[in-house]
């Protein structure tokens, strides 16, 4: 979804409620006729040049949006064709908008940078903290044997679920690393063969261990057997088991009694 920012022009006669989106921004045919004070007859073809020419593709320099009041998709051209446009028609007006927008999109960056890596520094605190928590819960109860063997199954439980957590955001952050394999492999399970075994299961547990909630399962088996430049992207059986592990999971192949 698209942000909308307020630009008036260097005369201060108009204002243009501006898109940032895709970090550019964007403007309507319309509103680059009240930009430029040209016919949109003139700013037509100037767009329409710009593609033949080759200056600018098509693809990823306009798109169609959906705005208020229209029943119908708008086109909006990005920042790269505004510029064109302007430097076709010598404006003064492109050179002001050219200017504020390029500061609002490094503006717009940087305020993005900053906030994911204060989101993420955060995450791996909090993150951290758990762990560290659940280590030494573990380890005074486990030292002082203030806990039945139950109690200890528990905190196993709760131990193997925080080493789960930080695996699963070393993955989406690319800094899991892959330690010795037993290499490639040509076996390959099929969903029937699969969906066979998680059903041979049901019986270990009750409730809605099993029922797949859409196509996610299977999905996911396709996914660890795919190849790219004709070899295979997960190459050993220990890469396979843990991505399909990581994609259901992700993706919620079953139901877990919260949907």
């Amino acid at each position: 979804m698209s942000n909308i920012i307020i630009y008036q022009t260097a005369d201060g006669q108009t204002q243009l409620e501006v898109q940032l989106d895709k970090e550019t921004v964007w403007l309507s045919q319309a509103q680059l006729v009240d930009l430029f004070q040209r016919d949109q007859s003139v700013l037509s073809r100037h767009i329409r040049n710009i593609f033949n020419e080759g200056e600018l593709d098509e693809q990823g320099n306009m798109q169609k949006m959906h705005i208020a009041n229209s029943d119908k998709p708008v086109t909006f051209y990005n920042l790269d064709i505004i510029i064109s446009v302007g430097y076709r028609i010598k404006s003064q007006s492109g050179t002001h908008f050219r200017r504020w927008a390029t500061q609002v999109l490094r503006d717009h960056i940087v305020k993005g940078y900053t906030l994911n890596q204060q989101r993420l520094q955060s995450e791996k605190q909090k993150l951290a903290e758990m762990q560290q928590t659940v280590q030494l819960l573990a380890r005074t109860l486990t030292n002082q044997e203030l806990v039945n063997d139950t109690g200890k199954e528990i905190l196993r439980v709760i131990g193997d679920y925080a080493y789960a957590l930080a695996t699963l955001d070393h993955y989406d952050h690319g800094t899991l690393t892959i330690g010795k394999t037993s290499g490639s492999t040509s076996f390959i399970l099929d969903y029937e063969d699969a969906i066979a075994i998680v059903q041979s299961m049901k019986g270990e547990f009750n409730g809605l261990f099993g029922l797949e909630k859409d196509q996610g399962f299977k999905s996911a088996l396709g996914t660890i057997y795919q190849t790219f430049d004709g070899k295979d992207v997960y190459p050993s059986i220990e890469e396979k088991a843990a991505h399909l592990l990581y994609f259901i999971v992700k993706n919620h192949a079953f139901s877990d009694g919260l949907a």
